[in-house]
């Protein structure tokens, strides 16, 4: 049986000015290119206003993983699309050779709707951004929080959260390749009637290993949006569950304050060696970083 054991948990800080410095800080994508570690993050004002954005989306360099510098301008910002003129939220990177695609949340002015969105570019600095061609399944809505993953045979999966009779369930799209035409296909997977995880579901990052089965370290909850971490497998297309962690991985500390929120929500990771880096939020509104290690 495999497990994933917790060997340390570390604070995630950015160095930055305002307006991101008030903001509360969630959805930390984590990735290493050629320049060092990097990531971007979505930033929420403090308190939120009616008029203010769900949020804005930042990028920044570290040289340790844990203390980020931040740019001193956004990423992405709200708009112009109607799709995002409420805010950008959930920022996902995936690197080619030729540049970056980020995809992300968008949400509509009156934040009544999410969409997924896409800006590609040859770097974070010249972003173009258009919409994903992803049209969701009947009864599904507000589809975010994207997961991507390469199918053995080279296609490509889509993992993204999605409402359904008032919970989040994980929905998946396949495309031949990055730039094609993504079709819905069943859920991977769904609640347990008895677990920490049998109301809500949420994507959260793809670990693929070469001789593992891929496993995607997802974000479960109660009724009550109790949110925790846990794993789960795959093969190698994406076909069949292979395994799934009957308790969560991670678990939120006490929260530092009595009225935060109780949520652990897993956004990234890196492989180095033996170990996992998952980045994560918490309380909706400060960063962390757990090192796992693999057994089995």
């Amino acid at each position: 049986m495999v497990a994933y054991v917790v060997e340390a948990l570390d604070d995630v800080k950015l160095s930055c000015g305002e307006p991101l410095k008030s903001m509360d800080w969630m959805s930390p994508f984590v990735w290493e290119d050629a320049t060092g570690i990097r990531i971007m993050v979505r930033g929420v004002p403090d308190p939120l206003g009616p008029t203010d954005p769900t949020g804005v989306i930042w990028s920044g360099t570290s040289s340790d993983g844990l203390t980020f510098m931040m740019s001193d301008t956004p990423a992405i910002d709200p708009g112009p699309d109607p799709a995002s003129a409420g805010g950008v939220e959930d920022p996902t990177v995936v690197v080619q050779d030729d540049g970056v695609m980020v995809f992300y949340t968008g949400v509509d002015g009156a934040r009544q709707q999410g969409s997924m969105l896409v800006a590609s570019g040859r770097d974070l600095d010249h972003l173009e951004q258009r919409a994903v061609m992803l049209k969701a399944p009947e009864g599904e809505g507000n589809i975010k929080e994207a997961t991507l993953a390469q199918a053995a045979d080279g296609s490509w999966r889509l993992f993204y959260e999605y409402a359904q009779s008032n919970a989040s369930r994980i929905g998946l799209a396949r495309a031949p390749d990055l730039g094609g035409e993504w079709q819905p296909i069943d859920d991977p997977f769904t609640v347990r009637e008895d677990g920490w995880d049998k109301w809500h579901l949420s994507t959260g990052p793809m670990v693929q290993v070469a001789g593992q089965d891929p496993v995607m370290f997802y974000n479960g909850a109660t009724a009550d949006a109790r949110w925790r971490i846990g794993w789960v497998s795959f093969d190698a297309d994406f076909s069949r569950v292979t395994g799934r962690g009957l308790e969560p991985v991670l678990m939120p500390p006490p929260a530092k304050d009595r009225f935060a929120t109780d949520i652990a929500f897993a956004a990234s990771a890196l492989v180095k060696d033996d170990l996992i880096y998952l980045y994560y939020s918490l309380e909706d509104r400060r960063l962390a970083r757990a090192t796992i290690r693999r057994f089995g």
